[in-house]
């Protein structure tokens, strides 16, 4: 099997506010949606779920998350854990 490297590409990306959701669903309705609630950490104590609308679907923002908007545009969301091992701050 062949090996690949990722290109170093800049993208724009900042740690989930209010604001940077494109909607909200009810609980019921984002468990319809595939939500994991035994891993998913609410970012506000509300029974509302903020997503992000990607090009796979609905990805729900858990507590921690990063937004990342990348180089066509697109936006999804990102682990902390998984952004802070992968992305190194060039700027401000």
């Amino acid at each position: 099997m062949a090996k690949y490297i990722k290109n170093p590409v800049a993208i724009d990306a900042m740690e989930y506010s209010i604001g940077l959701e494109d909607g909200f669903d009810e609980v019921e309705e984002a468990v319809k949606f595939g939500l994991d609630l035994d891993n998913y950490i609410n970012p506000y104590n509300s029974p509302k779920i903020p997503y992000i609308k990607t090009l796979e679907g609905k990805h729900y923002i858990s507590r921690g998350d990063y937004i990342i908007t990348g180089v066509d545009g697109e936006r999804y969301p990102c682990r902390r854990s998984i952004f802070l091992k992968t992305y190194t701050l060039l700027s401000r």
